[in-house]
């Protein structure tokens, strides 16, 4: 096959476009609404963006840029965006227009009853492990269950950043995504695929059978991956996308590294502060464990935990999240 049956399309383009500014926004700790403001576009404008409604301009694309800061990353994408939009042109037969994806089927609803996680940490490498209460809400069979994997180990410095996860991307091999519901092992589909930055659409669904979220139904699901430490970094951050009755974090490591945590927490109006609560710590043997809950997070709240090892050299600023 030659390179044009290789390239990709208008749409796809805009999309990998969208994921690259959600992508950073979040590393930078943005909200939309913030990050429209510093730009100067209406307030909504960043969120059509991002889910598909507005394709991106070249002023939209330049003052990301600009604002996020990410090395050219953003750029790039748009430079993608117009390259596939001149071959389009090009072409005799018009492509058909293509809806934007929605998340969930129309009618449904879900909400999260209960979210849990738990990262633990070797020494060389973080294992994450999610459980999820899930409740649908709505009046619809909720099929699928996206979720999110970003890491970016130098959040000061972009073009470094980029320049290390181009030579060492993240790779599903190593991540070796795992994912269950009563029981079943669950299907997964990719459908952002980056070199630090992964979205997931996990299935109801595997080879002996689906098993949808009905309206009115919970159901507990649990994933879980592993990325080394030369990418994950020392900082761990969690995005209330979806309504949420309580959230937990856990993080264990090896007390011989005499880990300290701290954390601060974030909203769509409130710039970044110290928990409102100290992580609690526990030993358990040879591991130090620190655990911090919250009820009812507003939605589009951050909070995010960092930590040191007393014990053992920094290597550098370094970051990893997982939303």
């Amino acid at each position: 096959m030659g390179a044009q049956d290789d390239a990709i399309t208008v749409e796809q383009a805009a999309a990998a476009f969208a994921a690259e500014v959600a992508y950073w926004r979040e590393v930078r700790g943005l909200p939309k609404r913030e990050l429209a403001a510093r730009m100067g576009f209406d307030p909504s404008y960043v969120s059509h963006v991002e889910s598909g409604r507005h394709k991106p301009t070249e002023d939209f694309a330049r003052r990301v840029e600009e604002t996020l800061n990410p090395g050219k990353a953003i750029w790039k994408r748009w430079l993608d965006y117009e390259a596939a939009k001149v071959r389009t042109s090009r072409t005799t037969t018009p492509l058909a227009p293509r809806k934007a994806e929605q998340p969930y089927a129309t009618g449904a609803a879900i909400i999260v009853e209960h979210d849990a996680a738990r990262l633990d940490y070797d020494g060389r490498c973080y294992r994450l492990t999610m459980r999820r209460l899930l409740r649908n809400t709505g009046g619809e069979p909720i099929t699928r269950y996206l979720i999110r994997i970003s890491v970016d180990r130098y959040p000061g410095e972009p073009e470094r950043s980029n320049a290390h996860y181009r030579e060492y991307p993240l790779t599903w091999d190593e991540l070796a995504l795992a994912a269950t519901c009563r029981g079943e092992a669950m299907h997964w589909q990719a459908k952002h695929d980056r070199d630090a930055f992964k979205e997931v659409w996990l299935l109801f669904e595997n080879d002996q059978g689906r098993f949808p979220l009905y309206p009115g139904e919970s159901v507990w699901i649990e994933y879980e991956y592993s990325v080394g430490d030369e990418k994950w970094g020392r900082w761990f951050q969690r995005a209330v996308r979806l309504p949420t009755g309580h959230l937990e974090v856990e993080l264990a490591f090896p007390a011989e590294l005499d880990p300290v945590v701290w954390g601060t927490e974030t909203s769509m109006s409130a710039e970044a502060a110290p928990l409102r609560t100290a992580p609690i710590r526990r030993e358990e043997g040879a591991i130090r464990v620190f655990s911090w809950t919250t009820s009812t997070p507003a939605v589009h709240a951050r909070y995010r935990l960092e930590w040191r090892f007393r014990a053992s050299p920094e290597h550098g600023t370094t970051q990893g999240k997982f939303r």
